[in-house]
């Protein structure tokens, strides 16, 4: 029995055919109001992000989330300020045109609100909730699920284009809150409050995913289920065997942190292995019925006889029969 009714495919719509998709993580430089920001021009911070979006354009990826990974220690939901939103749209609005490829936004820690203002003047794509029902004790604290002011902000901005990628049992916390309800049940959760896209991660930042735990999120959902961590070119068979894709980015760093620059070759390694799953085009073929209707109208012509043969429609046909033994007509 469904929670919620049958919806669209949101990896399909945003990122187009295919299997497998991946999305590539824009870890941004410190923006004004957190901690490690020094004053640097946000132009050059800008460019940063533009220029780790196009390496990994080159490397093949499907799609990218542009992301305040260093704006750490993270804020609570209500403590980020204005200042994060406007840097965070700018950063994802020239993304999204100089790289060309869909883009979404993940304002930490759990800024739904704040990520769905940026993804609306940002044109972007997608949000990602790394809390999106129930509660669970965060690095930052007490973080509860982010769905009922969320899905009603987005209603509020008319921005139904922009999908809710949500993670079920999410990394960087204790579960104890939830823990009386099943893996199963928190997908149920997350589905019931009309999210798009479900997530399923490691326990930290470039963890591995469980395989045990993306096979229960995968046997209970209804909705496309990804990877938020974890992936690279050595597991990518074995945890895209189950999953629909992933969100991807230290181990296509150079040099596997999450703070270096993307390695353009680790993206094209890992690509190599994803496009193993693509099917193989279909071929052309004339389907065996329409070729028998085509010999047997022949054959009916055939039979009609040298009366209508002579018809000067079909002259032609008729001494290209008679001559046919002789050199074909140029």
């Amino acid at each position: 029995m469904g929670v919620f009714p049958p919806k669209e495919d949101a990896l399909g719509r945003i990122f187009g055919p295919g299997t497998k998709k991946i999305i590539g993580v824009i870890h941004s430089k410190p923006l004004p109001g957190s901690p490690h920001y020094r004053g640097e021009p946000l132009e050059e911070v800008y460019r940063f992000a533009v220029e780790e979006g196009e390496r990994y354009r080159e490397g093949g990826v499907h799609g990218l989330i542009v992301e305040n990974h260093w704006d750490i220690p993270f804020a609570k939901p209500e403590d980020i300020g204005l200042e994060t939103a406007a840097a965070m749209a700018v950063m994802a609005n020239r993304v999204k045109k100089e790289v060309g490829l869909p883009v979404g936004v993940n304002v930490l820690a759990n800024g739904v609100e704040c990520s769905l203002a940026v993804a609306k003047a940002a044109g972007a794509d997608f949000v990602r909730s790394n809390q999106w029902v129930n509660a669970y004790v965060a690095n930052e604290g007490f973080v509860e699920g982010a769905a009922p002011r969320a899905a009603r902000y987005r209603a509020l901005l008319r921005a139904e284009s922009v999908s809710f990628f949500a993670d079920v049992h999410v990394k960087h916390g204790s579960h104890a809150i939830v823990a009386d309800r099943s893996i199963e049940e928190q997908v149920l959760d997350a589905e019931f409050f009309d999210a798009d896209v479900l997530i399923a991660t490691g326990q930290r930042t470039g963890g591995e995913t469980d395989l045990s735990e993306l096979e229960e999120i995968k046997g209970a959902a209804s909705l496309p289920v990804i990877v938020g961590s974890g992936l690279s070119a050595e597991n990518a068979k074995r945890i895209l065997s189950i999953a629909d894709g992933a969100i991807v980015a230290s181990s296509l760093k150079e040099d596997g942190n999450w703070w270096s620059p993307v390695s353009t070759e680790k993206v094209k390694r890992l690509m190599g292995v994803v496009e193993s799953f693509e099917p193989p085009a279909p071929r052309c073929r004339l389907p065996q019925r329409g070729r028998h209707r085509g010999r047997r109208a022949r054959a009916r012509i055939r039979r009609a006889g040298d009366g209508l043969l002579g018809h000067p429609l079909f002259r032609g046909h008729d001494r290209e029969r008679r001559l046919r033994g002789g050199s074909p007509r140029p």
